[in-house]
Parts: structure tokens; C-alpha cells; sequence
């Protein structure tokens, strides 16, 4: 039985943390649910860490359809939430609209935005609606060519705004939060503050939960990881070496062997062979 917004608050209610984790398609959405994730984020990230791109801004509505669907088949009981694409909410009938095409098109339980007292009416129209919607604040990354990638909430101004930006999300409806590269003493008060979980990604442990990109806590990628990423191993080197020793066994004939190959009788092969000679 699939999990819901529900579940979800109830596990912050009772103490329990909360994992969530990016998924992008068929196959990451089976592992990470056999894992135990609790949330599957169908991340705009996938404009980047899948798609090729420098930042998430090119990804489309039709683009989060493609992957919702994918995730969707491959997961039965995590909570899907699907990110609203940049500029694809800027006004409450883009909102309206492209909520509808995701969800309708791609499935999903829930969608994210990112932004804080600005998309309250944006929040509070979706729920209206029946739509579950969860915020983001901090490092918005739709928002990186204004705000920077670095971490936000650092002097007392943008301190105050991310708590009443948070306060605001939730009045209006939103039934969870992420808090992205936010110091994490801030973040801690602001979990205690909240009555919707609060998931940290470089916020420190004091969240309800936490969220990580699929590619960074597997290694995927060579170079650094961002700080606020673990590494929980290289499946990355792995794979390049799996594939090394695959491209060499081709160049020496070492495989296929019998063990990866089919096989005919030779008296139907030489039949076969006999009537095309015959011909």
C-alpha cells in the first residue's frame, strides 16, 4: 500500500526521521523502494544529472511526465513528489495547468515548488484543488543565477525570512518542506517550529528527514561531490570497471563463451545447409 502525505506527517509526529531520495526512472525507482525510502523525489535535477544540462532551468512539464511515468511503474509504496519546473508556476493558472498535465500525465502523489511567502497563493490554490503540494527554501536552484549556489540564511534578515517564509508555506496548506544548504542550527528551529515535516539536504541533522540526489550518494559521477552529499559508495568506478573488463573479454574472444550462447543440432544445421545447396 502506497504511503501518504499522512504517513509521512505522522512519522514526524512520532519522532521517526524521514528519507527521501531522488529517482529518475524504472529501474532507481525499484532499488530505492526495496532500500526502504519512505519519499521518492522525481527532481528537476534529472536536467542535469540525467539530461546533460548546466542547470535544471531547460526542463519541461513534458519532461517531468516522461519520468513521473517511469518512477511510477517502478514503485508501489513510497510517496512519489514530482518537482513543478522552473517558470511552469510563475502565475496560479500556470500552476493550475501544469499540475494538472503532471499528474494527470505522469502521476505522482504530490508536487514541489521552490520559493517561500511569494508562492503562498500559489500553495494555497493547488491544496484548494486538491493538490498536495510540498515547498522548497534555501538554495532554490531555479533560483541560482539570482541567489548563487551558496548557503542561504546567514545574516539576520535572511535568517527571519526563511522562518516566516516557512511559517507561511505551511499556513497556506503545503504538508512538507525542504530546507536546501541552510545553516543548521536555523533549520533545527525551524523543524521544532513546524507541524509538516521539514527534509534537510545541507541542513544539517536536525530535519524531520533527509533528502540526497541519486547520483551523488552512488558515486556516479568522477570530481567532487557538493558538501552537503555523501557518498555512500562508487557504483560509478564500479560500473567503468565492469565495462573495461566487458570491452577487453570482446577484444580477446574471452567472451561470449558456450555459457552466453545458443546452440542447434548439427544434423538441422546441416540440413538446412544441404537445401540452400541444392537450390
Amino acid at each position: 500500500m502506497r504511503r501518504t502525505i499522512f504517513d509521512i506527517r505522522n512519522m514526524k509526529s512520532a519522532g521517526e526521521k524521514i528519507t527521501m531520495l531522488t529517482a529518475y526512472d524504472y529501474s532507481s525507482a525499484l532499488i530505492a523502494e526495496r532500500a526502504g525510502v519512505q519519499i521518492i523525489l522525481v527532481g528537476d535535477s534529472l536536467g542535469m544529472v540525467v539530461h546533460g544540462h548546466d542547470t535544471t532551468l531547460p526542463v519541461t512539464v513534458d519532461d517531468m511526465i516522461l519520468h513521473a511515468r517511469m518512477v511510477m511503474r517502478g514503485s508501489r509504496e513510497a510517496l512519489v513528489v514530482v518537482d513543478l519546473p522552473f517558470m511552469t508556476y510563475a502565475t496560479l493558472q500556470d500552476a493550475v495547468t501544469s499540475a494538472r498535465k503532471i499528474m494527470q500525465g505522469g502521476g505522482g502523489q504530490a508536487l514541489k515548488l521552490e520559493g517561500g511567502a511569494e508562492m503562498v497563493p500559489v500553495v494555497r490554490k493547488l491544496t484548494e484543488m486538491g493538490v498536495p503540494v510540498m515547498g522548497h527554501l534555501g538554495l532554490t536552484p531555479q533560483s541560482q543565477h539570482q541567489i548563487g549556489l551558496r548557503v542561504q540564511g546567514k545574516d539576520v534578515r535572511a535568517a527571519k525570512k526563511l522562518i516566516e517564509d516557512a511559517l507561511a508555506l505551511q499556513e497556506a496548506g503545503a504538508f512538507g518542506l525542504v530546507l536546501e544548504v541552510v545553516p543548521a542550527e536555523l533549520a533545527a528551529i525551524i523543524s521544532e517550529r513546524l507541524d509538516i515535516p521539514v527534509i534537510g539536504i545541507g541542513a544539517g541533522a536536525g530535519c524531520d528527514g533527509q533528502v540526497q540526489v541519486w547520483h551523488d550518494v552512488l558515486g556516479l559521477f568522477e570530481g567532487k561531490s557538493p558538501r552537503h552529499a555523501k557518498r555512500f559508495a562508487e557504483i560509478g568506478a564500479q560500473m567503468t570497471e565492469a565495462l573495461e573488463v566487458y570491452v577487453a573479454e570482446v577484444s580477446s574472444g574471452a567472451f561470449p563463451t558456450t555459457a552466453q550462447s545458443a546452440s542447434i543440432k548439427p544434423e538441422i544445421l546441416q540440413e538446412a545447409l544441404q537445401q540452400i545447396t541444392d537450390r
